[in-house]
């Protein structure tokens, strides 16, 4: 099952950032990539195993040195160091202006195969040709791997084994760790200082966070718009709202969530039902932004939109801490800033 990238936000929509959701695309961990020569020299050698959030354990004659992962999985990876070991990614990778999409990070795109551009772009041919060791994805829900279309899931599982980390229903704090974890054992020094300095970022971002919720108690509603519905946000199944509520963010929790549970859908003209200090609203590309959203009369009546309390929300934030910090600094930043409309 797909949504198409213009259609409802959700993780059949909301997450679907660059393309559309095909959740159910269980990669079965079978066949292996083949022992080649390596695209990192340095890569360790030995056996390699790793039990990821399947509870599958995964594992290879030696570390991984081609890998193939979603697009926002390498440029994580490549926070902690995973470098010239990713060969290839599929997902959300350049814009239409031929530049790096945001979930792409710091990774360079120009370095990397893309394999697809956005959903059920997955080129298997492409892929084989990569000669994988190895497919990481994320995996908002349970042994649904992240992009991996359904109609050749079962190709693709037979080129390479894969790996898949949760990517909701748990804090951001815990995830980054897991991929800090996957990191660790494909090779990356997590002592190195291009991580830690980034983990200090983190932690301090994390603490004004945290002063800013308590000194200013505005309340937050996470939202998406589309050109039909406006949706209102579930901070008990996002993993970076589930971290900012952890923080003392006063989000909104809607009451009547859709199947699935990441939001509640609701027409423009109930657009109000919440009544928000502050709206976190989601910026991708495949969502309304506020000069779309400024002809929507219920839109421009809403107290945050009158007040100017808007700001960006990175719905699909990248699990590293080099990722997470800014999106968090940004909202604690906005906080401070922000007085009750109320």
């Amino acid at each position: 099952m797909s949504t198409s990238r213009s259609l409802t936000p959700s993780r059949r929509g909301i997450l679907a950032a660059g393309g559309a959701l095909g959740i159910g695309a269980l990669l079965a961990a079978c066949g292996g990539g083949k022992d080649s020569a390596g695209a990192d020299g340095d890569a360790k050698t030995g056996p390699w195993s790793f039990t990821d959030d399947r509870k599958q354990k995964v594992s290879l004659p030696h570390t991984p040195r081609r890998i193939v992962a979603f697009t926002g999985t390498a440029a994580a990876l490549h926070d902690f160091g995973i470098d010239d070991q990713i060969v290839g990614v599929f997902g959300p990778t350049k814009l239409k202006n031929g530049k790096p999409d945001p979930q792409a990070g710091d990774l360079d795109v120009d370095k990397v195969t893309i394999i697809g551009n956005a959903y059920n772009q997955f080129n298997v041919e492409k892929y084989a040709a990569l000669r994988p060791d190895l497919l990481v994805t994320n995996m908002y829900e349970p042994d649904a791997l992240w992009f991996v279309p359904d109609d050749s899931k079962d190709k693709i599982a037979k080129l390479a084994k894969s790996v898949a980390l949760t990517s909701s229903r748990t804090p951001l704090i815990k995830i980054i760790e897991r991929y800090a974890e996957l990191a660790g054992s494909l090779g990356a020094d997590l002592k190195a200082t291009k991580v830690t300095d980034a983990k200090a970022r983190f932690e301090k971002a994390s603490a004004a966070l945290r002063k800013a919720a308590k000194a200013h108690p505005v309340k937050v509603l996470a939202c998406s718009g589309s050109p039909d519905l406006f949706y209102a946000s579930n901070p008990g199944i996002n993993a970076d709202l589930m971290y900012y509520k952890s923080l003392g963010v006063d989000l909104i929790v809607p009451d009547h969530l859709d199947k699935g549970g990441y939001f509640e859908s609701l027409s423009w003209e109930n657009a109000d039902k919440y009544q928000a200090d502050v709206l976190l609203l989601d910026n991708r590309t495949a969502t309304l932004q506020p000069k779309d959203l400024a002809a929507k009369p219920s839109w421009a009546k809403l107290p945050a939109v009158k007040a100017g309390q808007i700001t960006p929300w990175s719905s699909e934030p990248r699990f590293s801490y080099a990722g997470a910090a800014p999106l968090i600094e940004s909202l604690a930043k906005a906080i401070e800033g922000a007085k009750k409309v109320k």
